[in-house]
């Protein structure tokens, strides 16, 4: 296992720069430890301007060309972050996906991680001790530019994370775990200490947006650790996602309130092929 720790920060974690700045402090806190993996969303709800300006030029775009604009909006928030690491004395450096060595199929706007060059990573540590990543995108054997889907940010962390051992992989987000129902409207909602993959995964499909399903997917056939946390409540562990947790009781498998969020299923291939 290597000393290295997988940090992941949502788009409501970046969404201006005020956060940015919160987050470079947590990820500075980090790098005094170990070296560190910080996989970074587009700020806010920039994918979804981005989106309205391709539809705006097309009823169909292309999704290889889409896949291009939707990528940049990670780019933004890499280029950012490192710029403020820097400013901070953190020896850092941005990396898109293709450039940390994240090769996807060709499934443009929906693609599957097919490998991860670890060696990419372990030799750009020779140099740095944090590498802010694009999340949501690689690239194809071919070299073009792909993007994983809706929650592909998780699902590049947890990705890193199996391929470089890492000692730990934190989801931080803007809740602080998960629960068994929405929070915001239901006052008896349970948050779990642990989780275990099976009842994670079984939650993510039913409409818990925590995390994406496809980064339990990886997490599960790697046996690979998650913490989800929030980011603004530091002094809260949040839910650990692991392997040797009890099932959750009966009556906490109905879902409530979650729903159906559809469209979103367990893709085990996208998990296998991870690394390879």
């Amino acid at each position: 296992m290597s000393n290295i720790a997988v940090l992941k920060f949502g788009g409501t974690s970046v969404k201006n720069v005020q956060r940015l700045r919160h987050v470079a402090s947590i990820v500075e806190k980090s790098a005094r430890a170990c070296k560190t993996i910080v996989v970074v969303s587009a700020m806010g709800d920039s994918t979804d301007r981005l989106v309205q300006l391709a539809t705006q030029c097309s009823d169909a775009p292309a999704k290889q060309e889409l896949d291009v604009l939707l990528a940049t909006g990670e780019q933004v928030t890499i280029a950012l972050l490192s710029i403020l690491l820097k400013d901070a004395g953190i020896n850092a450096r941005s990396f898109t996906g293709a450039q940390a060595g994240i090769v996807t199929d060709d499934c443009h706007s929906d693609a599957n991680i097919l490998n991860i060059d670890a060696d990419c990573i372990h030799k750009a540590f020779e140099d740095h001790d944090v590498l802010v990543v694009a999340g949501f995108q690689g690239a194809t054997t071919g070299g073009n530019i792909a993007t994983l889907g809706r929650g592909g940010s998780d699902t590049t962390a947890v990705a890193l994370a199996a391929a470089v051992q890492a000692v730990s992989c934190d989801i931080f987000t803007d809740v602080d775990g998960i629960y068994d129902c929405d929070p915001n409207k239901h006052s008896d909602a349970i948050k779990y200490d642990e989780i275990s993959f099976v009842d994670c995964l079984h939650l993510a499909e039913n409409g818990a947006q925590v995390i994406h399903p496809r980064a339990v997917i990886v997490a599960q056939n790697f046996n690979l650790p998650v913490r989800v946390r929030s980011t603004f409540a530091l002094h809260d562990q949040g839910t650990l996602i692991c392997s040797k947790v009890q099932a959750l009781r009966p009556k906490l498998t109905l879902l409530r309130g979650h729903g159906s969020h559809g469209g979103v299923y367990d893709r085990p291939r996208a998990g296998q092929a991870a690394l390879g």
